[in-house]
């Protein structure tokens, strides 16, 4: 668009003028901007995300407009503080008349960088499982020797043996000193790990440095030096600067100190505490003892006071009686049935007496018999139809019985039966 003339007479419309900064905008083409994050403000939904950029040094800032998903690549998440580097493109909305920058990379400047490496490498170390807990080596209650890596002659070394001496006096050291900075602590720091892993004597080693910057504990980070701790069958203490500083060692190692001094403590028992400890277990447990044993002598008094104590054929008299008694009413109950019985007994025979022969007797009754001539069992006469004329007889009395001879035989008047005459025979 040409640019068109502007005076009082003939001045620019607003979209004119817009128009006219936007072509101006767009001559920048993409730059480098250097300044400090203020405000983030991002939402996952989004498709962009919108962030405010400082001057460090003068009172200004610029509108930043970013992918979200650009954003959420980034190695470190910005945060309000952030100095960093964008790289991105100027452009100027001609419809809201508002500049902002279009950018689509991002880098931290000088100890930001540094900090953004680090945090990188804990998450690349952390997704391998290097800081898994469950991989962790509990340090052992009294060790036998101790190992020490740290600077020679360093405030860190002073204070762990103090400190450790102070705590147990016979406690022993093994105390390499190697660069803990620059450019030689890594290789120094492993080569003395690998030495004191291969001692046998040695039970616990400590990492040990004082404070310092970023770039000073830098050493303390290398992806090496980290591996190398994880491999270790020793447990590591890492105590490197204080309690700020949190580089890479600290989650690796099996336990972090936050300082040289708490190293020591953690490592090295208190032997004053500790005896102290056992003194008191010892009154407890006496304590503990006494109660139990006037606990058992309450409860042993409390069973020699039952009456069973007193009398321990007790329980055998009680069952005797109860066995005696049942045999009591046991002998009742079988004598009451044989009485029964023989009350019974005695009824039937009186019945069966009251009904035999021998009572039909005594009344005045015979019984007669016919005996066959074939010399079978003599049978009872019941009927004219028994005897014929001639027959024997066998006539039974109470007091005995009589032989006779059938001298004839007549029915009863009315009677069915019908006797053959026979002539009688003499026998």
């Amino acid at each position: 668009m040409s640019q068109q003339p502007n005076s009082a007479e003939s001045p620019w419309a607003v979209h004119q003028l817009n128009l006219q900064i936007k072509q101006w905008v767009e001559r920048l083409g993409h730059i480098w901007v250097e300044g400090q994050i203020t405000q983030v403000n991002m939402k996952p939904t989004w498709k962009f995300s919108y962030i405010t950029l400082r001057d460090v040094e003068q009172e200004m800032s610029v509108s930043v407009t970013m992918n979200t998903s650009t954003l959420q690549k980034l190695p470190t998440p910005l945060r309000n503080g952030d100095r960093v580097v964008m790289y991105g493109k100027p452009a100027f909305d001609a419809g809201r008349g508002s500049f902002s920058l279009w950018v689509t990379q991002v880098k931290p400047v000088g100890i930001g960088e540094l900090l953004a490496r680090i945090e990188h490498l804990k998450r690349a170390l952390a997704a391998e499982g290097l800081f898994d807990p469950r991989l962790k080596t509990p340090l052992p209650f009294l060790p036998h020797k101790v190992g020490l890596i740290t600077g020679r002659g360093s405030a860190a070394e002073r204070d762990v043996l103090a400190v450790s001496h102070d705590r147990w006096p016979a406690v022993q050291f093994e105390v390499i000193n190697t660069a803990v900075q620059g450019v030689n602590a890594v290789p120094e720091v492993i080569a003395a790990l690998q030495k004191l892993e291969a001692n046998p004597d040695v039970d616990v080693i400590i990492v040990a440095r004082g404070g310092g910057s970023v770039e000073d504990l830098l050493p303390f980070s290398e992806e090496a030096l980290a591996r190398q701790v994880a491999r270790m069958r020793t447990p590591v203490v890492s105590a490197i600067g204080h309690e700020p500083d949190n580089p890479v060692l600290d989650h690796v190692a099996d336990l972090r100190a936050a300082t040289p001094t708490d190293a020591a403590k953690r490592v090295v028992p208190d032997v004053a505490a500790e005896l102290q400890y056992v003194l008191e277990l010892r009154s407890r447990a006496s304590s503990a003892l006494r109660s139990w044993v006037g606990q058992e002598r309450r409860h042993l008094d409390s069973v020699r006071s039952r009456p069973v104590m007193n009398n321990p054929l007790l329980p055998v008299t009680k069952q005797r009686d109860l066995i005696e008694e049942a045999m009591q009413r046991k002998d009742r109950a079988l004598h009451n049935i044989i009485r029964h019985l023989r009350s019974e007994v005695h009824s039937y025979k009186a019945q069966v007496n009251a009904l035999g022969p021998s009572q039909t007797l005594a009344r005045g009754y015979s019984i007669v018999q016919v005996i066959p001539r074939d010399g079978s069992g003599a049978q009872v006469v019941t009927s004219v139809e028994d005897v014929t004329p001639g027959s024997q007889l066998r006539v039974r009395v109470p007091d005995g019985s009589i032989t006779a001879a059938t001298m004839g035989v007549s029915a009863a008047p009315g009677s069915d039966a019908t006797p053959q005459p026979r002539p009688a025979k003499e026998f």
